[in-house]
């Protein structure tokens, strides 16, 4: 079968093994993800058409910010607002927009949580709780549990802020393509990193102790990876051996970031 549109982020549903949709937008326009878990083990050919269009506004761009945004959305706005790589910037609690108030209030002027997961070290990340667990599963983490749930970001993120001195906020995404693991107690960890909360956010403390575990549709790991770029290799004819993450794995350890590719119009041939 042969698709052809703008790439979005792959939707994902988690069951025993994390079902992805493809998504590929008409422009703005949503279309019903396609599945590709039985795409897996199979041959896939990705064409680009040379044509990036803004995921905000639709119009057709040369080059893309963030992730598939013109240079005047990605200065503008509120979805690449300072706030969302950084919730502790966050001020809508306070009455004060970065960008967008109507924007900020709805999206984080809401319950977060803050969280610890297991990509390939072990992260704390901060989202909205309607992100749970859609956030794990985009960062490829195998396991994760709720430390603390505020009432709106800038106290997530300050938390967050308070913890990296530590453990780690960021994804070895390499380590995490490649299957490296370092397993640790989840229970465990968060029990260190509550007594690491500072004193006026403790009363957010999740008394939730599920530990959430993830598997993903992945046939083998590569023993190295390489990133690709549809700018660079416009044509990718491999075999899928695996997703994980918003990662696209191929038989010869190369991979695709599908959501940095946001907006990339490509024909998909599964």
């Amino acid at each position: 079968m042969q698709y052809t549109g703008n790439i979005r982020k792959m939707a994902t549903a988690l069951q025993d093994t994390v079902q992805y949709g493809l998504r590929l937008y008409d422009n703005l326009e949503r279309t019903d993800p396609i599945g590709l878990n039985q795409a897996v083990g199979k041959d896939i050919q990705i064409s680009f058409l040379h044509e990036i269009n803004c995921v905000v506004t639709g119009k057709k761009i040369k080059k893309a910010f963030g992730e598939g945004m013109s240079y005047d959305a990605f200065m503008n706005s509120p979805h690449a607002s300072p706030s969302i790589i950084r919730p502790e910037l966050s001020r809508i609690h306070e009455g004060i927009a970065l960008r967008d108030f109507e924007w900020e209030m709805k999206n984080h002027m809401t319950p977060h949580t803050v969280y610890l997961a297991q990509t390939a070290g072990v992260k704390v990340g901060v989202t909205r709780n309607t992100q749970i667990p859609t956030r794990w599963m985009d960062q490829g983490a195998v396991k994760a549990i709720r430390l603390a749930q505020t009432p709106y970001r800038q106290a997530a993120g300050l938390i967050e802020v308070a913890l990296k001195d530590f453990i780690s906020d960021k994804t070895s995404w390499q380590k995490m393509l490649k299957g490296e693991i370092e397993e640790r107690d989840m229970l465990e960890l968060k029990a260190e990193m509550e007594a690491h909360v500072p004193n006026q956010f403790k009363q957010y403390i999740s008394s939730n102790d599920e530990l959430i575990t993830i598997n993903y549709p992945v046939i083998a790991y590569p023993p190295k990876v390489k990133s690709l770029k549809l700018d660079k290799i416009p044509l990718i004819e491999k075999k899928l051996m695996g997703i994980k993450g918003q990662y696209l794995i191929f038989d010869d350890g190369t991979v695709l970031n599908m959501r940095s590719h946001s907006g990339y119009k490509v024909t998909i041939t599964l």
